[in-house]
């Protein structure tokens, strides 16, 4: 038998289910009717013996049953998952129907129906009805297990998207264990009706809600990778609107990078950006990576690991991983190790604030491209008195450190890792980044080879401290998520996208320069949560958000440049370039920081107000 071809029917068939069932239903009734009185008359008298208006009352009796089914909301059942729940329904409705049709035909006298025939009727049609289910349960049961190798189909997907990716798709997940794809859904008239892989493109994108109902639809696919960010963004959004998980294909992004197209994955934030990715200049960063040794502090972290990665992909001859955590090095040098052998990697524990140690690493090692990603940056601990100072002398002192060491040794290139925090800042975190651009800024005026630059992006979606982990968890267990403030907005990015800006960054190599990308327009926080509930299959009803308050030091909008800051386009459509016109605090910072850092005195609100004092009132909030 053609079991694959008996699913399609069954799949075109779907659509007219509720209609069917109730066809069938009322075919069952007629037959249990004449069953009934095989039963109860014998073979040679239980037509004879019948009235001659017993077809009019079967044709009343056909219409209480389907009334009494309808309003109980039979037809509506899955004949696939019938089980105990279902003879309930079905038993209260042929009783209910039952008790109906008698009391009509005792009421109207019509005598020579017999009483026993209007008892037993109700049921041998349970019977019927329910083996009827039971009967398809088996049928389709053996044809999943014919066509999937397992009877346990857990999850239904419709895939949105009949292209080449959705075809390699269900071609790939179709065997697995546990799915089953019910059909596609595509925009493109010229396909629908037709057959992908085996499979009926059942209508447009649009329908989804409906054809996911009408299926029993567990789970919807985005199969969409080369589509534009407007066209997938509109999909996931439908997809979100349906209440089920939604689940999607590697991006365009992600399969250059070695995904396959079948490797389906939850909806991540990324995804819903509605921003296209920087194209780079590939050829430029190339030259500038290609065969060098390359110097990355922090390379443990979600950052600076995304930047060994990146590196990584431009031929290296060495990479050298300074981090101060053991875990985060063991587990970046493992990655890397396998990911790409060829390329020889030192392994080192150190601190930023060491600058001994930097000069002898330094000495040893001779990077020209160097990389600063470490930081403190968690903006709410860094608040607190007892860690002001270690958030200054990391952010602050250790930017300094390493371009010192940078400038003594000839290395070509220094890119500090900054953030939109140090814009105008009103933290702690913040006003220690500000002063790190400024220490950059004034290692560009000194005249050295080494050229410094500095990158600044916003929010990156996924790393450590951001809010994408905490929703997620929250979430999973059901909520409340918790959003600061419902007016709160932040420019977000992905990690490999920023890693992609730095490296970028290091190529043009104009000293003394920030480099911003274009971030497009801001997103609410509180609209990001709602989609990520959606997308996971939940209500925003069953899942509530809740508004905790601003935590100290945090804006309700973050900037990108202060209005101090000079704006100039670049060769890389989308990244700008700042060249930072604070001179004073600039020519200052050396000796400020100094000064600063050598009082181990300083704690808390003294802190805050030497950062004030450097940033000439930019550091908004008081001593506290």
């Amino acid at each position: 038998m053609n079991w694959q071809l008996l699913d399609t029917l069954l799949t075109r068939l779907r659509p007219h289910r509720e209609a069917l069932a109730l066809l069938l239903d009322a075919l069952v009734v007629a037959v249990a009717w004449q069953a009934t009185y095989l039963f109860r008359l014998g073979f040679e008298r239980w037509f004879t013996a019948r009235p001659a208006y017993d077809g009019w009352v079967l044709l009343g009796l056909l219409a209480v049953y389907a009334v009494v089914l309808w309003a109980l909301r039979v037809p509506k059942g899955m004949w696939r998952f019938s089980g105990f729940g279902e003879v309930k329904r079905l038993a209260v409705a042929c009783l209910l129907a039952g008790l109906i049709g008698m009391a009509v035909v005792r009421m109207a006298h019509l005598q020579a129906v017999p009483r026993a025939v209007l008892a037993l009727h109700p049921l041998f049609t349970l019977m019927l009805l329910a083996m009827m289910r039971m009967g398809y349960r088996m049928l389709y049961e053996h044809m999943r297990s014919r066509i999937n190798g397992s009877a346990q189909e857990q999850r239904r997907a419709l895939v949105m998207g009949a292209g080449d990716a959705g075809r390699l798709l269900v071609a790939g997940i179709q065997h697995s264990q546990g799915w089953a794809v019910v059909g596609f859904l595509d925009d493109d008239p010229t396909k629908q009706g037709g057959r992908v892989a085996g499979f009926p493109v059942l209508g447009d994108l649009s329908q989804a809600r409906r054809f996911a109902e009408l299926h029993g639809v567990t789970h919807l696919i985005v199969a969409m990778p080369a589509a534009t960010v407007g066209q997938r963004r509109r999909a996931l959004d439908i997809a979100g609107a349906t209440g089920l998980p939604v689940l999607t294909v590697p991006s365009s992004t992600e399969l250059l990078a070695g995904r396959r197209v079948n490797e389906v994955r939850d909806i991540e934030p990324e995804d819903l950006l509605g921003r296209a990715p920087v194209q780079l200049d590939e050829g430029g960063i190339n030259e500038c990576l290609n065969g060098k040794v390359v110097l990355i502090t922090g390379a443990g972290g979600s950052i600076g690991s995304e930047i060994c990665r990146q590196v990584a992909r431009y031929g290296p001859s060495r990479i050298v991983l300074y981090e101060l955590s053991e875990l985060a090095l063991y587990t970046v040098e493992q990655e890397l190790s396998v990911s790409f052998p060829h390329i020889a990697l030192v392994r080192l524990i150190g601190d930023v604030k060491d600058l001994p140690h930097l000069q002898a690493v330094f000495a040893r090692w001779r990077p020209q491209i160097v990389f600063h990603a470490a930081a403190f940056k968690h903006v709410p601990l860094m608040e607190e008195d007892d860690n002001a100072r270690a958030c200054l002398l990391n952010n602050t002192l250790g930017t300094f450190h390493v371009c010192q060491a940078a400038a003594a040794h000839g290395v070509e290139r220094f890119v500090l890792i900054s953030t939109d925090k140090a814009v105008n800042p009103t933290n702690v975190m913040g006003a220690t980044k500000r002063a790190a651009e400024l220490v950059v800024s004034h290692m560009a005026a000194q005249g050295h080879v080494t050229r410094f630059m500095a990158v600044r992006f916003g929010n990156v979606l996924g790393s450590s401290g951001s809010v994408i982990p905490k929703f997620k968890e929250q979430i999973a267990k059901g909520g409340p998520v918790t959003v600061t403030h419902p007016e709160i907005t932040r420019y977000f990015m992905t990690i490999p996208e920023a890693a992609r800006l730095v490296v970028q960054a290091a190529a043009l190599g104009d000293t003394g320069r920030v480099y911003v990308l274009d971030m497009g327009e801001p997103v609410k926080i509180v609209d990001l949560a709602r989609d990520m509930i959606r997308m996971s299959g939940h209500a925003l009803e069953d899942v509530r958000i809740e508004f905790s308050g601003l935590r100290p030091g945090e804006k309700l909008y973050e900037e990108l440049l202060a209005d101090s800051d000079t704006v100039e386009p670049t060769a890389i459509a989308r990244l700008n370039v700042a060249r930072l016109e604070d001179a004073v605090a600039a020519a200052r910072v050396r000796d400020w920081l100094l000064q600063t850092c050598a009082d181990a005195q300083l704690q808390g609100g003294a802190v805050r107000a030497a950062l004030r004092g450097l940033l000439q009132g930019e550091f908004l909030p008081q001593a506290r």
